[in-house]
């Protein structure tokens, strides 16, 4: 099974050196990278150096153990250090990964992400190695899988049996799942939307990178508003929550785990599996829907969900076999028949 990303207290005291940290710097201010994005670059170098250096006890043809890698230091690996890394370092750490975690092809390509874009800083932004030992890196070949998402009697259901695990919430509930299943936000973009993103029927969002989009509010959601806007009004609000759309009981900004398990309950309540469906699925549901549903355009989807390339979008432009079906039998010669013989003589 692949590992997940640790917080910043495993590192220990083999923690951060000067360059990884300066790295890290540059991602977050210039590069706009969210927080969850530096931590998981900052620790997969981590364990690529601590990896190094578990390898240097051992020839070319073994690789070292989970306690050894564990074990290295980082937090005095110096340019000179770096400057040694070649490319086949970074593929035999591929390997480790693969044989020692069982890593997927997805966690090794987010190593690979990690490691080009910080040899790229060193190389490129900071002119401090003389090659990049990263260049000719390639990806491991990843599985297209198609999206899991809700159909749309699973996610009127789910919409429907709102507020039948938290009364107390309902409205405020009830106008998240809208918000997630109509307009396919992120979970941070969701819990980072103040009263003031909400002009008439726009919502301006703020995603990925930074990057700022304005999405149209349907009546759905425009009601699901007006409905949870009084009882938001009833609660305590922080300073630092004032102006926070989605709120606790606490009066503090609602928390991207606090909405997990809200939906977690909510998919319960529904009688959905909740192993199988999260937020991030909800994001999925909505985007199918509108393509599936709604006929949008691949170009429109793409603006709506925020993504940088429309080549991520495409992975909704998926079909089951009942549209592709469908499709077929729409041509206009579908009803074509054989001619009859010309003066009624056989073939």
């Amino acid at each position: 099974m692949d590992e997940k990303t640790p917080d910043n207290s495993e590192a220990g005291e083999n923690g951060d050196f000067e360059l990884l940290s300066d790295f890290i710097s540059y991602m977050e201010a210039i590069l706009g990278r969210s927080p969850l994005t530096c931590r998981e670059y900052r620790y997969d170098l981590l364990l690529f150096f601590r990896f190094l250096r578990a390898s240097a006890a051992h020839s070319r043809t073994s690789l070292p153990g989970e306690e050894e890698v564990a074990a290295a230091r980082t937090d005095d690996i110096g340019l000179e250090e770096i400057r040694q890394v070649r490319l086949s370092d970074c593929y035999r750490f591929l390997t480790w990964l693969t044989r020692a975690r069982s890593a997927s092809a997805a966690n090794r390509a987010r190593k690979v992400a990690a490691l080009r874009a910080f040899f790229r800083y060193l190389s490129s932004n900071r002119q401090l190695l003389d090659r990049n030992p990263t260049l000719e890196l390639e990806t491991p070949r990843q599985a297209k899988r198609l999206p899991r998402h809700l159909n749309l009697e699973e996610s009127a259901r789910l919409l429907d049996r709102t507020g039948e695990a938290d009364t107390r919430f309902r409205t405020r509930n009830y106008c998240i799942l809208t918000l997630f299943l109509n307009c396919g936000l992120r979970l941070s973009e969701l819990c980072g939307i103040d009263l003031d993103d909400i002009s008439d029927d726009t919502l301006r969002v703020t995603g990925k990178g930074n990057r700022e989009r304005t999405i149209y509010l349907n009546r759905a959601c425009l009601e699901a508003l007006n409905a949870w806007y009084p009882d938001r009004g009833k609660l305590p609000k922080r300073t630092a929550a004032s102006r926070a759309l989605f709120i606790s009981r606490q009066g503090n900004r609602l928390s991207a785990s606090a909405v997990q398990h809200m939906i977690r309950r909510q998919l319960v309540a529904a009688g959905l599996d909740p192993r199988r469906y999260s937020t991030h699925k909800l994001r999925h549901t909505a985007a199918t829907l509108m393509y599936q549903h709604g006929h949008v355009d691949i170009r429109m989807l793409q603006r709506i969900l925020g993504h940088a390339s429309v080549a991520t979008t495409e992975i909704y432009t998926h079909l089951d076999d009942r549209s592709l079906h469908d499709a077929v039998a729409s041509n206009p010669l579908a009803n074509h028949s054989l001619p009859e013989p010309v003066d009624g003589k056989p073939d």
